[in-house]
């Protein structure tokens, strides 16, 4: 878990419980369901409202971490699942992002985080009747050799009907360990209903997607910040023609690992305060690498599906004037998660801190608010706008 690809704190050892020692910046729920498909998306993605942030009392993560491995060690003493009883220890601290996962969707999670997964290649999510419908379909995956497409309805996983259930669980049936384990899905399409056996398959997340604009700009749109994603932005600045505008995309980005974003945040400003953060009132700082290109005009555009650590570097580019953020108001997700180890090997992420934009804005439950608010028709005003910024001088 540890590495120079991961946002690391060393924490000490509490009772009962040896903590991980990456810290990153998540989305939890959302992120469990990307770890199991490849997804970014989930009941609380791009069309669906979240909950407003608790305003109960959080206890600290400390005693929420002995409380989860107690609960779990007396359950599994009695014959029942600790990862229940720690999900209801956490539940009752009031956290709003704590999550426990099993060994193996924690495994999934952080292979995840690497950008390779074991699934057919479908983004899942619920639709407003309340069905599970296909939003996505990963080219070259087993879901899009087989002709499945955006739209269609998910009605069945190896015989047991989906609807009600929650994407999550939707999406745990559709995983697997291995590459090559048949799953029998039960699909519609208008009319059409029918099955379709694939094979699941070892596939990689592609998060970073660069296009040249027709009036010239260049295009950077980033679906989650994955093992490598932060250099591909900054590689894909750097390659870019001279003279072109940067449109940075972070549309439906529910963050991942804060060391990416800081990394592409390294392509565009040289050096300098990215964020401020705290872990139990210690305060620290994330400083980019000097070295990135601070002519060319940028644009972020953002929505109500932009998170954390994609919310980490929109704070930071609109604080340093760095780039004109287009859209509606991000997410508000700006807390820290830390990964502790409970006694059946379930893993409790509990958060431990929050943090800051380089002005010392608050982020969670707050978001950023963009410079220009358009909510239809962002993109091509994005594109507006980026044009009036002009070539660099």
């Amino acid at each position: 878990m540890s590495g120079p690809d991961r946002f690391c704190d060393r924490l000490s050892r509490p009772r009962r419980i040896r903590r991980g020692a990456t810290l990153t910046l998540v989305f939890a729920s959302v992120l469990a369901t990307g770890a199991a498909t490849g997804s970014w998306s989930e009941e609380t993605g791009e069309g669906r409202k979240s909950p407003a942030p608790s305003t109960r009392s959080v206890a600290s993560s400390g005693d929420t971490a002995d409380e989860a491995a107690d609960a779990a060690t007396e359950a599994m003493a009695d014959g029942k699942s600790g990862k229940k009883a720690a999900e209801d220890a956490v539940s009752r601290s009031g956290d709003r992002w704590g999550s426990v996962y099993s060994p193996g969707e924690y495994q999934e999670f952080e292979q995840a985080l690497d950008g390779a997964y074991t699934g057919v290649g479908l983004w899942a999510r619920r639709a407003a009747d309340g069905h599970i419908e296909v939003s996505r379909v990963q080219r070259g995956g087993p879901a899009g050799q087989a002709g499945i497409r955006e739209g269609d309805q998910l009605r069945s996983i190896d015989g047991k009907r989906v609807a009600g259930l929650p994407v999550t669980e939707v999406v745990s049936l559709l995983r697997g360990a291995r590459a090559g384990t048949p799953v029998e899905l039960g699909l519609e399409r208008g009319t059409r209903a029918w099955s379709e056996t694939l094979h699941r398959a070892r596939l990689s997340t592609d998060s970073v997607a660069v296009t040249q604009l027709a009036g010239g700009a260049v295009m950077i749109k980033v679906e989650s910040f994955t093992k490598g994603s932060g250099e591909r932005v900054r590689d894909a600045v750097r390659d870019a023609p001279e003279g072109a505008g940067i449109l940075l995309d972070l549309r439906g980005n529910s963050g991942g690992l804060v060391t990416e974003a800081v990394t592409a945040a390294s392509g565009l400003v040289d050096g300098g305060l990215v964020a401020t953060y705290d872990v139990r009132g210690r305060q620290k700082a994330l400083h980019a690498e000097r070295g990135g290109d601070t002519d060319r005009p940028v644009v972020a555009l953002v929505d109500g599906g932009t998170m954390s650590a994609a919310e980490l570097l929109t704070g930071a580019l609109q604080d340093r004037g760095r780039a004109v953020v287009v859209g509606s108001r991000t997410f508000g997700k700006g807390s820290v998660q830390m990964p502790s180890r409970l006694p059946d090997g379930s893993v409790a992420e509990l958060t431990v801190g929050h943090y800051r934009t380089p002005s010392g804005q608050a982020v969670d439950g707050r978001g950023i608010m963009p410079d220009l608010e358009v909510e239809d028709g962002a993109e091509t005003r994005a594109e507006t706008v980026l044009t009036g910024l002009g070539p660099p001088s």
